[in-house]
């Protein structure tokens, strides 16, 4: 795919995303009020029964903004609107006009998939800017002009990693009638494995060396992590490299489904 394809297609995505401007700010507003006032009555009650400064270490004040850190990055790693977007192409008979283009059809996607979520991405950095002060100062968490910087191309490779991983999953509705459910475990187990439920440094250590070689971690925690202050650069860079090479392997393990699924469509939906 040509570059200047590729970002035509993430210009009319963000634009299509855009319309409704008062619904997309009232909506994130919301729904981030709604977390925080969860996080602090779960986080608060636990510190003051454990007695205890630092849990996992963490503190109070980190450890909401771990949640409402996480909590920005995860919507944008997940790709907002598009999660069943292949599936249902396929489900509509919609696939077939993807394959009279001359362009491969997972990159028509993944371009669709970055324009809806970079406003996500602006707004995810603005709310950001906003409530991590109001949080108080932690000594568990550092939030930098440069960490941020670091934190976006975090997101956005974390992004491709889970739009390849979720790939596969939706092929499979060439053989099935549904794969919603298998979409809604991949979500679980990435967010309870990947660190979006809670910080993988309150799992046992033996779990945590075994996620440590997984894919997981480097959805959720590790661009959270990387905003927080908590990555060094070297660490930074090895991160970064990782997810890319999971990338690629799951991208690559992806292609044999899809070729067998694509001899198996018949384009009248269903």
């Amino acid at each position: 795919m040509s570059p200047s394809l590729f970002f035509h297609l993430v210009l009319v995505e963000a634009k299509k995303l855009m319309s409704y401007r008062v619904d997309f700010w009232i909506t994130m507003v919301v729904a981030l009020v709604v977390n925080l006032v969860i996080l602090w009555a779960l986080w608060e009650a636990i510190f003051a029964e454990s007695g205890k400064e630092l849990i996992g270490g963490w503190d109070l004040n980190g450890i909401l903004a771990y949640g409402v850190m996480v909590f920005l990055t995860g919507r944008i790693v997940r790709g907002g609107d598009l999660q069943m977007t292949v599936a249902t192409d396929i489900y509509d008979g919609a696939l077939s006009r993807y394959l009279l283009y001359p362009r491969h059809y997972p990159f028509i996607k993944y371009a669709q998939q970055v324009g809806n979520i970079l406003p996500d991405l602006f707004q995810s950095l603005m709310m950001g800017l906003v409530a991590i002060p109001l949080l108080g100062i932690s000594t568990t968490a550092d939030v930098t002009p440069m960490s941020l910087l670091m934190a976006i191309p975090s997101i956005l490779v974390a992004h491709l990693l889970f739009f390849l991983m979720s790939l596969t999953p939706q092929y499979i509705a060439f053989w099935a009638d549904n794969v919603w459910s298998l979409s809604v475990m991949l979500r679980f187990v990435t967010m309870l494995l990947g660190g979006a439920m809670l910080p993988l440094t309150l799992f046992p250590e033996s779990i945590q060396v075994g996620l440590h070689w997984l894919p997981f971690s480097y959805l959720f925690e590790f661009p959270t992590l990387v905003a927080l202050g908590k990555i060094d650069l070297i660490t930074w860079f090895e991160g970064i490299c990782y997810c890319l090479l999971w990338s690629l392997l799951i991208g690559l393990l992806s292609i044999p489904v899809w070729r067998r699924g694509d001899l198996r469509y018949t384009g009248v939906g269903i």
